[in-house]
């Protein structure tokens, strides 16, 4: 069994945290984020550490504990330094640029694909190929870099598609004669 929950977050100067009446925030250079404390859970704050401890001794209590313990300290992480996803575009004339708020992907379909960008999430181009989606919110970088993926996610055969940089697509063999 896992003892996420037993080892405390600590707390970089700079950063604030809050827990009025179950609802956890934390401030720091990157913005705020917030969310909601789960009742079978006691935080206690000791200057800059975070202790977490189960209320109860069931089993879903204490994995409950490790979950908050890992929720705050992703968002202690996002308000410091952000988190980053990372995609990348194969496929002969699949390009991507961001105008604004918008990231327009040419996939080989008969029209572009406009992607609105979501608030709080800053998406970068540096190349027609690469795609960098960044956010302190580490739920939500994740899910908008699934979302973009999910337009033409990699193909067995050739290996077209939109990938995360380092992801291993497992090739099929042609038909043979």
């Amino acid at each position: 069994m896992s003892r996420i929950a037993n080892s405390p977050v600590e707390l970089p100067s700079g950063v604030e945290f809050k827990n009025v009446d179950g609802k956890l925030t934390v401030k720091g250079k990157n913005g705020e984020l917030s969310c909601d404390a789960f009742g079978c859970v006691d935080i206690e704050q000791e200057g800059s550490i975070l202790k977490f401890k189960s209320k109860a001794t069931d089993k879903s209590s204490v994995a409950l504990s490790g979950t908050m313990r890992a929720l705050v300290n992703n968002m202690v992480v996002g308000v410091t330094t952000g988190f980053e996803k990372k995609l990348e575009l194969r496929g002969v004339g699949y390009r991507t640029q961001v105008k604004g708020k918008i990231l327009n992907l040419t996939l080989g379909f008969s029209h572009p694909v406009e992607f609105p960008i979501p608030e709080g999430i800053t998406i970068e181009a540096p190349s027609q190929t690469e795609i960098t989606v960044k956010g302190s919110d580490k739920q939500l970088v994740g899910q908008v870099a699934a979302n973009i993926r999910a337009y033409r996610s990699p193909e067995p055969y050739k290996g077209k598609g939109i990938r995360y940089v380092g992801e291993h697509v497992v090739m099929k063999e042609a038909k043979k004669k």
